[in-house]
Order: C-alpha cells, then structure tokens, then sequence
C-alpha cells in the first residue's frame, strides 16, 4: 500500500494562525517530512499559533504521531519555538494492506481540538 502524505497549509491574513492539513498517511516514515514544515510554520510570524490537522488523514499510525509529538515537545524544551497544536480523531484511522493491518490503533483517547468558526 502506497503511505505518501500530502499537506496543505493555511495562513490567516495576519500570519498569527499557521493551519497544517495533512491528508493520505501520517507514518512513522512520513512523520519525518512534517517537521521542516512546522519549524517554518513556527518562524513566520512572532506569536503565531500553530495548528497540525491530521482530521482528514486516511491512515494515522500512533507511532508516527508519537514521533512527531515528541520531536516537537523536545523542541519546545529547548526554547526552539512555541508549542504545536494538535487536531487528531479520536479513534486513528486505519487501513488495511495486502498483508493484513500495518499498525494497532491502540493510541485512543486523544482530545480533538474544535474547529473554529470562519478559520480557513
């Protein structure tokens, strides 16, 4: 099965609210091609909010999120930017392959974030 990712990215016209739209596979591989964008995202603009949308994704592997979750807290750690909001279902999508299930959704639970009115 094909795992690429595809992102789209929304700027408010006051650059203060950075939305990142992941649509496809959010992996433990394709995790990795986010952070770049999301130190840009977090440079922009002083004091902007910076939001990962993974709602429309078809595939989340909880590992995936996990790495990237935690590349960005260690980022945060070191006073590299500010925290990344994250939007994610509460049950992680899946989908099946040719061999049979990639990963457990076993990452439930998770908070999802409201959309907000009018935001882009």
């Amino acid at each position: 099965m094909d795992h690429k990712i595809s992102v789209t990215v929304q700027i408010d016209m006051d650059g203060q609210d950075i939305r990142i739209i992941t649509t496809g596979c959010l992996t433990r591989l394709s995790q990795s091609a986010l952070l770049p964008l999301i130190r840009r995202a977090r440079k922009l603009t002083a004091g902007a909010r910076v939001t990962l949308d993974a709602t429309p994704a078809r595939h989340i592997e909880a590992l995936g999120l996990d790495l990237l979750r935690d590349a960005i807290d260690y980022e945060v750690s070191l006073s590299q930017g500010p925290p990344v909001h994250f939007v994610v279902p509460t049950h992680l999508p899946s989908h099946l392959g040719p061999a049979g299930p990639h990963l457990s959704n076993g990452l439930t639970g998770l908070q999802v974030e409201p959309l907000k009115e009018g935001a882009s």
